[in-house]
């Protein structure tokens, strides 16, 4: 096989008018005119900063690179933000932005409002297997590298602070369901949370084991059921991490959160599935928001007796069905 794989339609695929075409995933700037379809591991200029998932330290686990700045640098397939990542290239085909912009990451640290870490299952490659635990910290961790350019990296889990304003809690408070103590539900009758937002970021082996199936019986039926969209899960085998094109989850974490690790404390856990016609508009079809809703309370309830309840609002609409799917069945 040739060692660069590229496609050469360059005068027919010119960007807007008046704006230059880059190759964003060119490995050589003689290259920049091409196209280039797949990489491989011992490719000239493919050189990925080294990954050891798993490891205690977070400078020897190393951060999760899927930008396109530095393609040869590389630690995994795919790109960041999921499914928006398609909206970031539509807006670069119209906008001609910089590409190669690198965000400001200043105060972006969760601080003391969440698990400094390493927790246990941190460091066990085969507990943690479909998001980056460092993810929430890997904009402080690798701090030096972003500041002197090394590194062009993107924090996969985002953690703030925040009150939830839900009609049916209020009801729930005037009818005596829910204890207004002004700590876990303020004077507002709003719920305090803290949020976090997390990104996919699959160790392909540990998924595979997850499934009781091999990893390149996983890494070929990825690349064929999205039609070729990610030849990289068959050429490089090297790389072990894969950001899929899939929306995320959401963690709102209500009470004490330094109690979740606690065995002796309380803890309250709703998994839910993201269903945007009964969780946001009330739809009679489904009986989600009902649930969500009652989750909420038990999830209040556990932290006012000093422990903490979760609600893991996951973005894949009827369980991963789709939408268009979902109402069919309807």
């Amino acid at each position: 096989r040739e060692s660069e794989v590229v496609w050469r339609p360059a005068a027919k695929l010119d960007a807007a008018p008046g704006r230059a075409v880059t190759g964003g995933m060119s490995l050589h700037p003689s290259t920049l005119h091409c196209i280039k379809l797949t990489t491989h591991p011992n490719q000239t200029g493919v050189d990925p900063v080294p990954l050891k998932w798993g490891a205690k330290d977070p400078k020897e686990r190393g951060p999760v690179i899927a930008t396109v700045s530095a393609p040869g640098r590389r630690n995994a397939i795919g790109a960041h933000s999921g499914t928006y990542s398609v909206y970031r290239a539509l807006a670069l085909a119209k906008s001609g932005l910089d590409r190669h912009f690198r965000p400001d990451f200043t105060n972006t640290l969760p601080g003391d409002i969440f698990l400094e870490g390493p927790m246990p299952a941190w460091t066990d490659p085969d507990r943690i297997v479909s998001l980056d635990p460092w993810g929430h910290q890997a904009q402080g961790i690798f701090a030096e590298e972003l500041a002197s350019g090394a590194l062009d990296l993107r924090p996969t889990v985002a953690v703030t602070r925040s009150h939830l304003d839900i009609p049916e809690v209020k009801q729930a408070i005037a009818q005596g369901r829910v204890r207004q103590d002004g700590k876990v539900i303020s004077a507002k009758g709003h719920v305090v949370v803290t949020k976090a937002a997390v990104e996919p970021v699959w160790h392909l082996p540990g998924v595979a084991r997850r499934l009781g199936t091999s990893e390149m019986a996983l890494r070929r039926a990825l690349h064929e059921e999205t039609a070729g969209m990610y030849p990289e899960l068959v050429t490089r085998p090297d790389l072990k991490l894969f950001l899929p094109p899939i929306n995320g989850v959401t963690v709102y974490m209500i009470g004490d959160v330094s109690s979740i690790p606690d065995p002796s404390k309380p803890l309250t856990v709703r998994l839910h599935d993201e269903s945007g016609d009964s969780d946001i508009f009330g739809s009679d079809q489904s009986s989600c928001r009902a649930s969500l809703l009652y989750g909420i309370e038990e999830c209040v309830r556990a932290a006012q007796a000093g422990g903490a309840g979760l609600v893991v609002y996951t973005r894949q609409e009827g369980n991963a069905l789709g939408e268009v799917g979902k109402f069919m069945v309807y």
